[in-house]
């Protein structure tokens, strides 16, 4: 982790701040460098976080038997992992409608009508889950009243520029050159 900032006794203590948060959010794991730049006097901060790799996704058949029922017409889906029944039942609702999925007991689902596709169906995605996490981390780190920011983002890594005025140029420059910085290592 790099804090950059005119102020020395200032990125000490964002460096403090962001390992504390980190620590709290148990990130430090998934996360393989880091870049962060303050500076009070222009009223800025970037933040440039390259994630590690995650495992794959998780897909429907992986964590649960779906078969047609030719007699009833229905789809039914068996959970085999209880774990990624919340994420199942939630992709199904957005997908079918909640009054569409009717769960005759904790480990059985039934849809009406045969539904093809729903192995392939993705449940759970760690690499969203940790976007979401280090989002979530970003978003308590930035000082408060940055309300204008930028998101320069890339596949696997996040970056952001944060201010309370207009976005400069040369911020966007920095932010991007942390970015390609990242990327390399």
């Amino acid at each position: 982790m790099l804090v950059e900032s005119n102020d020395k006794e200032g990125a000490e203590v964002y460096e403090m701040i962001i390992k504390q948060i980190f620590q709290d959010l148990q990130l430090s794991p998934s996360i393989k460098d880091m870049r962060v730049f303050v500076n009070p006097d222009d009223v800025v901060f970037i933040i440039a976080i390259k994630m590690d790799k995650t495992s794959e996704v998780i897909r429907l058949d992986e964590v649960s038997a779906v078969e047609f029922d030719k007699e009833t017409n229905k789809t039914i889906i068996t959970i085999k992992n209880e774990k990624y029944l919340p994420n199942i039942l939630n992709k199904l609702w957005i997908e079918y409608g909640r009054e569409n999925i009717y769960q005759p007991n904790r480990l059985l689902l039934e849809i009406d009508g045969k539904i093809d596709n729903l192995n392939e169906q993705i449940i759970f995605s760690p690499k969203d889950n940790l976007k979401k996490r280090v989002y979530d981390s970003i978003f308590r780190i930035i000082p408060e009243g940055f309300r204008v920011i930028r998101d320069l983002s890339t596949d696997d890594t996040i970056a952001i520029v944060c201010t309370d005025e207009l976005i400069k140029e040369d911020w966007i420059t920095k932010a991007q050159s942390f970015v390609d910085e990242l990327a390399e290592s």
